[in-house]
């Protein structure tokens, strides 16, 4: 299948000129009606359905925008007027032209909006146990260019349309699921096996600042480089009990680098659809208090869109081709102001559902057309706003700067407060490599990156060539701002004195600091020679310091993380690598000792070439140091998946760490030592048959999901799988929980037979089974008594925390003496009497009674003096407990290292 790029630089010439003729109907293609009983189509049937109506229609195109990570085509089905088709490289190079602020005059601008269409963004299926979403994308599409009425015809001639298919993997995985079975009655998504995105299942939601999946890179470049619509909407499920769907407008609060514009305009849309459902008789519309739906957080596929001047709309909505009910909820009935039309209960049928939907797709398709030159006007105003912010002086009154300042308005106006107009990422910093990456995360969200040629000064200091600058005077300013600066997240409670309310989501996430990346925030205007990166950011390619001998050793810092994929490498060719056992002197860094030979030569300079990692030399190999074996890492998984364990895989192949998944009942089977030396336990891994907590943020979609199929989170109802003779045997052998009667103890057997367990998050509690003397740090004493700390006093949703590293343990070898982690209502440690005496040894604390970095975190002085985490000897094994969340959804690469230490040796 041809690009989008391909096909669009050719004009469209394949765009038929032959007139509409009759476009085949879902029922004709499928056999059933989309939203029938107990049917769901698949992502091979949707494919084929869309290739079959473009070759009839002329007001479709349908194109790959790229691979998903299972290796499917991605397709995104553009409809409009023929007319539109036909000059639809106009219209997309219009757009971008308009959301890069590229005309010089609001003159200009206008001109330009008078020419274009409005583009949409209208999305299904990223949730795929969310099932209505993919199907409403083969209804919309087929009304969208089929009907002929007149408001139709005006919608195609004034939108473009970007109907896409968010996960094409997990459709084809949840419908095959659910229509496995032949008695209709019984088809059910419980009990789904894995993912249903290869590592991330539901986290896939969680990936577009990060942009670490193949389906998101895809999205994102469509979004913010290609195409720039105005509008997007992301299609999910389900709504509140005893309603519909849930509508913008959002709840509060909105973040503090979003324009203004963005805001309102989703309100605007929002309340069209609204208004829309209501003229059509649709009860069950909801909005705002409704839900915990905010407009706060970025990283999801309909959030970061704020931070590119986009309208971002995101429905909530119930159905299931299993038959179901709107259930009777008293507080349901009332009308409010944020439930305006109420629904009775009623039985309820998926079909009902997709009406829903379409009306919905053409509420916002109706506003775009009517707004068009105002919505394509200020897409264009919202981005010269950005360049002209990033140009001059300007302030962000963030809640906690406005609350803790005491000079009036002019306290909140000094020099040193400003925004920042430029970033800095200096080409010195110990682990560029990763710096590289994170200025390529940038890069897929459209945001533009700058390489010096040469030398240069910003606000006196002095920077290398080759240092990477972010100016902000571009149009995704607030994306830039967003991924540097801590987020303020206001402090917000149901009453004065009361619980916390959830953030929906992270608190606090920024980028920059997750990823350990060093720069400076520029202040003043500076000159340079740079050059605009195209493509990916590529560190600079690394030196190997040679003499002539070969019976010498290469060495190589272990700061870089690529540092280890390097040495997975060397060991994997059968290398042999040495590595200090102890606290090396204080002349020495830790780092890596690799015999020097033909062949770890040939492998160094590939390694230097593509990692940009430098190797020195010393003259012999330093044989008092142990040898490092290959990996031999166990990373335990559960039958339907642990999104924690997905990320944990992404990462170990994306740094050629080689592992194997085991399940529970190969725990229980014993013998772990005889094939593995790590274990990895993430979050959710307890010993209590169930999932644990710690592992959840906030409230988000797929409440459905959770309901439908608890499988996806742990936990028991597996008996009635293991009798389903649908189930194949191999899956049969995955079911299985973790038990502290049998699974416990093979643990404890692998640990003191010199096995190693890093154990993150509420796997942490592991400690409590080994009777360790360590508790929780985050209690209270009342009536004599130990107690959790309630929410009112100690709260921290998804947040960034700063934590004291021990530099000197081998297990936070390379790691910064400061670092930053995330971390959500996370463990936090004491040391209790004997901990010394039996081995214990911090790892990272925290120092002070503020080591909130950005986010939310009340109550953070219960945290001074806290242990973040430790490691333990346990018979000739040891255990490594880390309470915050170091591997988090792929992004936190500051903290990969105390994983990777631990496989090799540490």
């Amino acid at each position: 299948m041809k690009s989008l790029r391909t096909l669009l630089l050719v004009g469209f010439a394949c765009v038929s000129t032959l007139g509409q003729g009759a476009i085949t109907s879902p029922r004709d293609f499928f056999g059933f009606a989309v939203g029938d009983d107990y049917m769901l189509a698949n992502y091979k049937q949707y494919s084929a359905y869309l290739n079959k109506i473009d070759k009839e229609s002329d007001r479709i195109k349908v194109l790959s925008i790229g691979k998903t990570e299972e290796g499917r085509d991605q397709l995104m089905a553009v409809v409009t007027s023929p007319a539109n088709l036909r000059n639809l490289e106009k219209y997309r190079k219009l757009a971008t032209q308009l959301a890069s602020g590229q005309p010089a005059s609001a003159e200009d601008a206008k001109r330009l909006a008078v020419q274009g269409k409005t583009v949409v963004w209208i999305d299904g299926g990223l949730h795929a146990t969310e099932v209505l979403g993919a199907q409403q994308l083969i209804e919309s599409i087929y009304q969208l260019a089929s009907r002929d009425d007149a408001e139709t015809k005006r919608l195609r001639d004034d939108v473009i349309t970007l109907f896409v298919h968010a996960n094409p993997d997990g459709m084809d995985l949840v419908s095959d699921w659910y229509m496995r079975n032949s008695e209709k009655e019984r088809r059910s998504m419980g009990g789904l096996p894995r993912l249903y995105e290869k590592y991330a299942g539901h986290d896939n939601n969680r990936d577009f600042y990060a942009c670490n999946l193949a389906e998101s890179i895809n999205m994102n470049r469509i979004l913010y480089t290609e195409w720039c619509p105005q509008i997007l909407y992301n299609h999910h499920q389900t709504s509140p009990p005893g309603t519909v769907i849930f509508v913008p407008p959002f709840r509060p609060p909105y973040n503090h680098h979003v324009d203004p514009l963005a805001q309102v305009q989703t309100d605007l849309v929002g309340m069209a659809m609204h208004q829309r459902f209501v003229a059509e008789g649709k009860p069950g519309a909801v909005m705002r208090s409704a839900a915990s739906y905010q407009t706060w957080w970025n990283g999801g596929l309909r959030t970061t869109a704020y931070f590119h001047n986009m309208v971002g709309i995101l429905t909530e909505a119930m159905g299931s081709p299993t038959p179901g009910s709107i259930p009777y909820m008293p507080g349901r009935l009332v009308k409010t102001n944020d439930m305006p039309f109420p629904i009775e209960p009623q039985p309820w049928r998926f079909r009902q559902s997709i009406e829903y939907e379409v009306t919905a797709n053409f509420a916002i398709l109706d506003l775009a057309s009517r707004q068009r030159e105002t919505l394509l006007f200020n897409t264009w105003r919202m981005a010269r706003n950005a360049i002209e912010k990033g140009m001059k002086d300007t302030w962000t009154d963030y809640p906690a700067r406005v609350a803790a300042n005491t000079g009036g308005f002019q306290g909140l106006r000094k020099p040193e407060l400003r925004d920042a107009k430029a970033y800095v990422i200096p080409a010195f910093q110990a682990d560029f490599p990763t710096a590289c990456k994170f200025a390529n995360a940038l890069i897929k969200n459209g945001v533009q990156v700058l390489r010096a040629k040469s030398s240069f000064v910003a606000d006196g200091k002095s920077y290398p060539a080759g240092s990477l600058v972010v100016n902000c005077a571009q149009a995704y300013r607030a994306h830039v701002l967003d991924m540097f600066e801590p987020q303020d997240y206001p402090n917000d409670f149901q009453y004065p004195g009361g619980p916390p309310i959830a953030p929906y989501d992270s608190a606090g996430y920024t980028l920059a600091y997750t990823m350990g990346v060093q720069f400076d925030r520029i202040l003043e205007k500076f000159e340079g020679d740079f050059e605009p990166i195209a493509g990916m950011v590529l560190p600079p390619e690394g030196s190997i310091m040679q003499k002539r001998s070969l019976q010498r050793a290469l060495v190589l810092n272990c700061s870089p993380n690529d540092a280890f994929t390097a040495v997975a490498l060397m060991l994997k060719a059968g290398i042999e690598v040495r590595r200090h056992e102890a606290v090396p002197a204080p002349t020495a860094s830790p780092a890596f000792y690799i015999a020097e030979n033909a062949d770890s030569l040939q492998l160094a300079r590939k390694v230097a070439k593509e990692l940009g990692l430098s190797f020195g030399e010393m003259a012999d190999m330093p044989n008092g140091m142990p040898k490092l074996a290959a990996p031999r890492v166990a990373l335990l998984d559960r039958y339907g998946g642990s999104m924690e364990s997905g990320w944990t895989r992404w990462i170990l192949e994306r740094f050629q760490i080689p592992f194997t998944v085991i399940y529970p009942p190969d725990i229980d089977a014993g013998g772990l030592k005889d094939k593995f030396d790590t274990l990895i336990l993430v979050s959710g891994m307890t010993f209590g048959g169930g999932p644990g907590g710690g592992g959840g943020f906030g409230v988000g979609e797929g409440i459905e999901e959770w309901t439908d199929s608890p499988l996806q989170g742990g936990g028991g109802g597996q008996g009635n799988l293991r009798n389903d003779p649908t189930i194949p045997e191999e899956l049969r052998r995955q079911m299985g929980s973790l038990t502290p009667g049998t699974s416990y103890p093979k643990v404890k057997e692998f640990l003191e037979a010199g096995g190693r367990v890093v154990a993150i998050g509420s796997a942490t509690g592991i400690a409590r089974q080994l009777n360790l003397p360590v508790a929780s740090a985050l209690t209270e004493t009342v009536d004599g008594k130990e107690r959790a700390l309630p929410r009112d006093k100690f709260y921290c949703p998804g947040s960034v925390l700063r934590m004291k590293v021990d530099t000197a343990q081998p297990a936070a070898w390379g790691i910064t003496e400061d670092l930053d982690v995330m971390s959500d209502n996370s463990p936090a440690f004491k040391f209790l009497d004997g901990a010394e005496a039996a081995g214990l040894k911090k790892i990272a604390w925290f120092d002070t009674d503020k080591p909130l970095r950005s986010g939310w975190c009340w109550g953070q002085a219960y945290l001074k003096g806290a242990i973040a985490a430790y490691e333990a000897p346990i018979g000739k094994g040891k255990l490594y407990a880390f309470g915050p969340e170091i591997l988090f959804r792929g992004q936190t690469h500051a903290s990969f290292k105390f994983l990777f230490n631990v496989i090799f040796g540490g």
